[in-house]
């Protein structure tokens, strides 16, 4: 049974994460983490994804087809089931994961920070820009860790996204994102790892050199997944392509609670 944080990189495309996460790819190369590519639900839109990411359902059954559908989750998902097994669980992330397991819709002032054990997610911190900054993302990630040990974490940073669709995927300013994200999980992941926390790094969906996601080009579907388990060894890069349906059951055993009957895919051999 682990306690674990999710890293969702809003847009982290699979070949410039291989490219220019080199804190991440120096803990596969050197066996202690591991690596998967992941092939991304349909649609390639956030909020669909965020809902597959966490409920390990695909779109047509969950119901969150679009970014336009404003409501509750419908399907068990990592929040509700560790948080019936009482488990504590945090975010920190933009204010649609408010939306989907929290309440709906996001009230700016009475849910951006939340502390309240009756709900999924009992300690958010929650932003509503798209251009929020990523260090305060994670900052407000880490002080969570050392104000709650929440047992599942949420961090969401989505510069990578709003400098993709502003830029492109092959740009100067979005590939230098994907290397701050990098140089900020190399600072935070040693009192991670001392506090037992094992580590999985992902993303929604990739975006195009035209600034595009939505579709179904590999750089607008593969993501990757990092798998980091504390003071343990990895598996280096496995080559293995995985569903997206797969984190959900995935974190749910790592976390020692029920997997539910909805999440029908393995968890991956983390």
């Amino acid at each position: 049974m682990a306690k674990v944080i999710l890293v969702l990189s809003d847009a982290l495309r699979d070949d410039r994460a291989a490219e220019h996460m080199s804190f991440l790819e120096h803990l596969v190369e050197t066996r202690r983490a591991t690596r998967y590519k992941v092939r991304g639900e349909l649609p390639t839109m956030s909020r669909p994804c965020y809902e597959a990411v966490h409920t390990g359902v695909a779109a047509m059954e969950h119901g969150i087809t679009s970014n336009h559908v404003v409501r509750l989750s419908r399907m068990p998902s990592i929040f509700s089931v560790a948080h019936a097994a009482g488990r504590v669980t945090a975010a920190s992330a933009y204010c649609w994961f408010s939306e989907l397991y929290n309440r709906a819709p996001f009230d700016m002032v009475d849910d951006r920070e939340v502390d309240d054990p009756a709900l999924p997610i009992q300690h958010g911190r929650f932003y509503n820009t798209d251009d929020y900054p990523d260090f305060e993302v994670f900052t407000a990630g880490a002080a969570l860790v050392r104000k709650f040990a929440p047992d599942y974490l949420l961090i969401h940073p989505m510069a990578t996204d709003y400098l993709g669709e502003r830029h492109g995927g092959d740009s100067y300013e979005y590939r230098h994102q994907v290397t701050i994200q990098d140089n900020m999980l190399a600072s935070a992941w040693p009192e991670w790892e001392a506090r037992g926390y094992t580590l999985l790094v992902t993303g929604d969906h990739g975006i195009g050199p035209d600034r595009l996601h939505g579709g179904t080009r590999p750089d607008m579907r593969e993501v990757p997944l990092y798998v980091i388990a504390p003071h343990a060894a990895g598996r280096g890069n496995t080559g293995i392509t995985v569903s997206q349906l797969q984190i959900a059951p995935t974190v749910c055993a790592l976390l020692g609670v029920p997997v539910p009957l909805t999440m029908q895919q393995p968890p991956i051999a983390a």
